[in-house]
């Protein structure tokens, strides 16, 4: 499927609002990624593999190793880092940004190695700014994702 800036923007605006419907039912998904993005002949948006997803209201985690739970190119850097603890709603909203800058620029933010590599990147760097990897990434791109000329 090849889309076009505005079209990619309205699908992520849908997978916004399809994550942010689950963090209202207490759902963190903890592995946002593109793979977990499902998109209808209708352009109906599902977000899928709910394996490590758990309620905001559990006090108990599915694991207690402190393991990495996660696609480590797409985590927050909580999540990279194993504080389990301080996983919430903000680290997928943190998978979402990377969800978007793969949309935008045909790449993860952080690509490595090893596993291990790409979570030390995610806990040490930044990612290269989108328009690096993309020229064509619009300047105004938060204006057009909001749609808010205040922001």
């Amino acid at each position: 499927m090849n889309l076009n800036v505005e079209d990619r923007l309205h699908l992520f605006r849908k997978v916004c609002e399809a994550v942010h419907h689950g963090h209202q039912k207490g759902v963190i998904h903890r592995d946002l990624k593109p793979a977990n993005i499902m998109v209808d002949a209708q352009g109906q948006v599902m977000i899928t593999d709910f394996g490590l997803a758990k309620r905001e209201s559990d006090n108990d985690n599915l694991t207690r190793t402190g393991a990495v739970l996660g696609t480590p190119a797409y985590m927050a850097p909580e999540q990279a880092g194993g504080m389990r603890g301080n996983v919430g709603p903000v680290s997928d909203v943190y998978s979402l940004g990377s969800v978007l800058y793969h949309m935008l620029t045909g790449r993860p933010p952080f690509q490595g190695e090893s596993p291990v590599d790409i979570v030390l990147m995610v806990l040490e760097q930044d990612p290269v700014a989108p328009r690096m990897v993309n020229s064509a990434v619009d300047r105004d791109l938060f204006l057009r994702l909001t749609g808010d000329p205040s922001i």
